[in-house]
């Protein structure tokens, strides 16, 4: 039984292209919903799981996020001159977040339901997997059109597929990151490793989700969460 919270690597560096406007003064997890930002909303849920150790990756107006977070007990992972992607981004951030698997957010996904950090934490098995994925299904994920990312066995082993959504959110083994060599790369290739190993797993997400992706995700998510509502 593990006795302490993982730690928590938040992905804040992205451009944010696909918001337009929304994002030409501002960087994507700045942009608010229901009347507070999307970060924010984010850190609620670390705050909730408990962790100790949380980083953010930055680089696309990063002194913003900087002034935004002051006084929280956060630490900066700045990508530059480059944006390192989620891989690479991870794998810069480790000698910030320590040895040992880290939880992974990504802090332009709307939750309304239970803690998918605390659904994570409660059904790791370093035994048995390397990564262990929020899989949101297609009726319970706002907004999204796509076919889906993953398919499952019954044991929650994963293979791609038109299925489940992944939700932004997952514990993972950051040891083999070590091994690509590329800079700048998708988390993707450490997931195909895994993949050909049958240690990528996921979890169902009992609740709805939204990826705030576009503009007209903002007044999906808010609707979702029942912002408004009287």
């Amino acid at each position: 039984m593990r006795h302490h919270p993982h730690p928590v690597m938040l992905f804040a560096a992205g451009f944010g292209t696909r918001m337009g406007a929304l994002t030409a003064d501002r960087p994507k997890p700045l942009v608010e919903v229901a009347g507070r930002p999307m970060i924010d909303r984010a850190l609620d849920l670390v705050d909730a799981y408990g962790s100790e150790k949380v980083v953010a990756n930055l680089h696309y107006k990063s002194d913003m996020l900087r002034a935004h977070l002051a006084g929280r007990d956060i630490g900066f992972s700045e990508e530059y001159p480059e944006i390192l992607e989620t891989g690479g981004g991870l794998r810069a951030a480790l000698p910030l977040l320590g040895t040992g698997p880290v939880m992974t957010l990504n802090t332009d996904a709307i939750w309304s339901g239970p803690n998918p950090l605390q659904i994570l934490a409660k059904a790791w098995d370093p035994e048995r997997m390397d990564a262990l994925l929020i899989c949101v299904s297609r009726d319970s994920a706002v907004g999204h059109s796509g076919t889906g990312d993953f398919l499952s066995d019954e044991q929650g082993r994963l293979r791609r597929g038109p299925g489940a959504i992944y939700g932004g959110a997952q514990i993972v083994n950051p040891d083999g990151l070590n091994a690509i060599e590329q800079d700048a790369f998708s988390l993707n290739l450490l997931w195909d490793r895994m993949l050909r190993d049958g240690r990528l797993f996921g979890i169902g997400y009992p609740g709805q989700w939204c990826d705030v992706g576009r503009p007209e995700g903002i007044a999906l998510a808010e609707r979702m969460i029942g912002y408004g509502d009287v």
